[in-house]
């Protein structure tokens, strides 16, 4: 099975959305440069932000994301966002009324059955975990192997924080990726266990 890594960008105070549920700032860097990331030409970041993201998000097989996140994007009209192959939601509700029910998304009830519902479609690619209340307790439950951060030079003061309300201390090793990019800094951090 392939690792399971909690992804974001996020404030330099901790933050994935101000209390608007807005990303604000968040995003620029992926609009900062002249390379494109993806084929829509729409993402342009610097070729350093590049080498290190584009690698990474090839390596996705599947992205558990809660029923908040789903709903905001409008379950990115039945399409995984950058190229994923599928999408895990985490819900307790069906999924929507004249849902396309071949779209590559998955409803599960619980973190746990998302993670592995997540790695059994992933195989040994990696399953990536949305910051914010889920990837929170997903990290609560020790099924986390990797902790990536794009940290973005703003502070909201307060918002959706990127770990959730984890009440629990969790240790990190130190960094083992520290990149600076355009308007971001690229951090990876493996979880102690």
């Amino acid at each position: 099975m392939g690792k399971v890594v909690m992804y974001s960008s996020v404030s330099v105070d901790g933050f994935v959305a101000d209390e608007n549920d807005q990303p604000g700032p968040l995003f620029d860097w992926l609009s900062s440069g002249d390379v494109p990331l993806d084929e829509s030409g729409e993402l342009k970041v610097s070729q350093t932000s590049y080498d290190y993201t584009r690698p990474y998000w090839d390596q996705i097989g599947a992205t558990v994301v809660g029923r908040h996140v789903f709903d905001m994007t409008d379950g990115w009209d039945g399409k995984p966002p950058g190229g994923v192959d599928h999408v895990v939601v985490v819900t307790h509700r069906p999924e929507p009324e004249g849902w396309d029910t071949e779209a590559p998304f998955h409803f599960v009830d619980g973190v746990e059955a998302a993670v592995a519902k997540a790695q059994e479609l992933a195989g040994d690619r990696i399953v990536e975990v949305a910051a914010g209340d889920v990837g929170g307790q997903v990290l609560a439950a020790g099924l986390v192997d990797e902790v990536r951060m794009d940290v973005v030079p703003v502070v909201f003061g307060s918002g959706k924080r990127y770990f959730g309300s984890v009440h629990a201390q969790h240790l990190l090793a130190d960094p083992d990726v520290v990149i600076q990019g355009n308007r971001v800094l690229h951090l990876r951090y493996r979880v102690r266990r």
